[in-house]
């Protein structure tokens, strides 16, 4: 059967996941920035909340491409091994080089990891020879890959995503992300994908009256959180 990964980025997010029973969370924050790393504390929230399933983290220090510093890879590893010891059962994160996979990146960080799930994450859509790059990712230990199975969204990336199924011929699983929406899940399971990942978001009313940052202007109609009829219409034509 399909798994059903939901990307949560807050409290509220955590109980739709419980009451609905999908089959993992990828708990993030600032979704509407790609999605960066959550707090401690909201990781904590999520591993401890009643009929939490799995709780994979993203991993990703903050917006904007792929090509991390040094510096940015140790608080990058650093954080996937405060997610793993608060008891993330995976982290999901990428890194690219040059156009490729950041090889030393990847291994390093499925060895922070000791054995928790790694995801590699839509980064794999900017490669330009995907089937080397699940080669690459299946060699350094990588679980699965996050991908719209092109640089676009899922509804474009059909032919993509299943001729990245058969690529990975078991080597490593491939779940489709990237504009997911519950009249495109059947068409997405016969791709062969062994997951499916959505965000299922809505914007809530709440204005803020000042000014907080150039993307946060005063005046701001709303916030995402997660839509739970949205969520429960994807997961209902998965199952």
């Amino acid at each position: 059967m399909t798994a059903f990964e939901l990307a949560v980025q807050d409290t509220d997010g955590l109980a739709v996941a419980a009451r609905l029973g999908v089959d993992r969370i990828e708990l993030c924050s600032a979704l509407p920035l790609g999605g960066v790393t959550p707090s401690l504390a909201l990781i904590e929230a999520a591993v401890t909340h009643p009929r939490m399933p799995p709780v994979h983290v993203l991993i990703r220090p903050r917006p904007g491409g792929f090509g991390y510093s040094a510096d940015e890879t140790a608080l990058l590893l650093r954080d996937i091994r405060h997610a793993v010891t608060a008891g993330a059962a995976g982290v999901v994160l990428g890194g690219l080089r040059d156009g490729r996979v950041d090889t030393d990146l990847t291994l390093r960080a499925v060895d922070a990891a000791a054995g928790a799930t790694v995801t590699f994450h839509r980064a794999f859509d900017l490669l330009p020879d995907p089937e080397e790059g699940i080669g690459i990712l299946a060699g350094l230990g990588v679980h699965r890959i996050l991908t719209a199975g092109g640089p676009t969204t899922v509804a474009d990336g059909l032919p993509g995503l299943a001729r990245l199924v058969r690529a990975a011929a078991g080597r490593i699983e491939i779940m489709a992300g990237g504009g997911v929406r519950p009249d495109l899940v059947g068409d997405l399971v016969r791709t062969g994908v062994a997951a499916i990942h959505a965000s299922a978001k809505r914007t809530v009313p709440d204005p803020v009256a000042v000014e907080l940052g150039t993307a946060a202007g005063a005046g701001v109609t709303g916030r995402e959180t997660t839509d739970e009829a949205e969520a429960e219409r994807i997961l209902a034509a998965l199952r």
